[in-house]
């Protein structure tokens, strides 16, 4: 069961990124590789997600579960209401709602630069406390690795596109969690 289950997601992952995996430069390549292994962990600790419910790694893995909400939300809704999309923008890679025109520093922004990519590293950390084992030390590590390389490629991308404003941008504010990392 698990196995189509990873086959499944794994092809319509496939689908939804199929542009940025014929880009290996792009920062949706590596976004693919960290889906791909958020979904490992799901599928691994799936059978525990209601087990022990007031135990420290559950609770743990409840406050990341729900706290990606919220950074996943903002960070869509503010860059589909403010970032001026221009679909004609070059990067074929990018989704629509990526193609943003206008530099966005307000709201989560002036918080953390990745909001999407913070809703997923705290997904995968809150799949991660529902069971600790070596397999998921290992596929929460890839995660973030993955989620980290995303992040870089992406503010390099934004860096050549918004120039010195990206610049002065980044220098004021966090990756992917608000005055900590």
């Amino acid at each position: 069961m698990e196995f189509w289950i990873f086959v499944f997601m794994t092809v319509f992952l496939i689908w939804v990124s199929r542009k940025s995996l014929l880009s290996p430069r792009s920062h949706g390549f590596y976004r693919f590789l960290a889906w791909e292994v958020i979904v490992l962990l799901f599928l691994l600790n799936y059978s525990v997600w209601f087990e022990d419910p007031f135990s420290w790694h559950q609770i743990i893995s409840w406050i990341c579960l729900f706290g990606s909400i919220p950074f996943g939300i903002l960070g869509y809704r503010q860059l589909k209401q403010l970032g001026d999309q221009d679909v004609n923008r070059e990067d074929q890679s990018l989704y629509t709602f990526e193609k943003t025109t206008q530099l966005i520093t307000n709201g989560i922004y002036h918080y953390i630069r990745h909001p999407l990519y913070g809703s997923l590293l705290m997904l995968a950390l809150g799949v991660f406390f529902k069971r600790i084992t070596w397999l998921s030390i290992i596929l929460v590590a890839l995660a973030v690795i993955f989620l980290t390389i995303t992040a870089k490629i992406e503010e390099k991308e934004n860096l050549a596109f918004f120039g010195s404003a990206y610049l002065d941008y980044k220098s004021k504010t966090k990756m992917f969690i608000p005055y900590l990392y």
